[in-house]
């Protein structure tokens, strides 16, 4: 088990920040061409204001009733994700308070989405690229038709590839969801997390999806 995240400071979130601008400005990507998301799954609500405070306003979260409680204690405040497993039944939920739910990827979903997506919201499809058994998502060769049956606008894909001891490990798997992106006429692609972000904005991505590297003093 994973401890809460506490004492999280707004001057060690504004320099693991610029450390994380400066690895993107390496690949030779523009730093504005990456949208830096907030992973906060381990992160009390009481600790979401020293983020606001470091000019981190775009966040993720893995739990439905978590994100529906942050976002009610900020009003306004930050512009959320919802990056976890997604069960069907929460959509309804997540509708009023989320950007994109970046993690579609059944029928059931879309169900709920065609009855309650009237709201504006966008969603990001998950792949999986691997092809792993311990990872959700649809299979590449399901994306087309699955987009076909998509009742609101799609933004782009999302992946989390399997675990690797090297982050280069994985530049197969993010090198395939920017040709899936590219193909579909899909602009966003969110991949890339802690250990592999770098990686991942190589390879084309617009978002990445960061943890304890932005929100622990000296982790980056």
């Amino acid at each position: 088990m994973v401890d809460l995240i506490r004492g999280v400071r707004p001057e060690v979130v504004r320099a693991n920040l610029e450390r994380v601008r400066e690895r993107i400005a390496a690949t030779g990507r523009p730093v504005d061409e990456v949208q830096i998301l907030a992973a906060v799954k381990y992160l009390p609500v009481q600790e979401l204001g020293a983020l606001a405070q470091a000019g981190v306003t775009l966040l993720g979260e893995n739990r439905a009733q978590d994100l529906v409680a942050k976002a009610r204690a900020y009003p306004g405040t930050f512009t959320w994700d919802y990056i976890g497993a997604l069960q069907s039944r929460k959509v309804p939920q997540l509708l009023p308070y989320v950007r994109y739910i970046e993690t579609v990827a059944s029928d059931s979903a879309l169900a709920q989405l065609a009855r309650h997506g009237g709201s504006g919201v966008r969603v990001m499809v998950e792949v999986n690229v691997a092809g792993d058994a311990g990872k959700a998502g649809i299979a590449p060769a399901e994306l087309e038709s699955f987009l076909g049956r998509c009742p609101v606008p799609v933004a782009g894909l999302m992946t989390m590839p399997p675990l690797a001891e090297r982050a280069e490990d994985n530049r197969p798997y993010f090198r395939e969801l920017r040709r899936l992106g590219e193909r579909h006429g899909l602009a966003e692609l969110s991949m890339g997390t802690s250990q592999d972000y770098a990686v991942a904005v190589s390879e084309g991505a617009t978002i990445v999806r960061l943890g304890s590297i932005l929100l622990r003093a000296g982790a980056s």
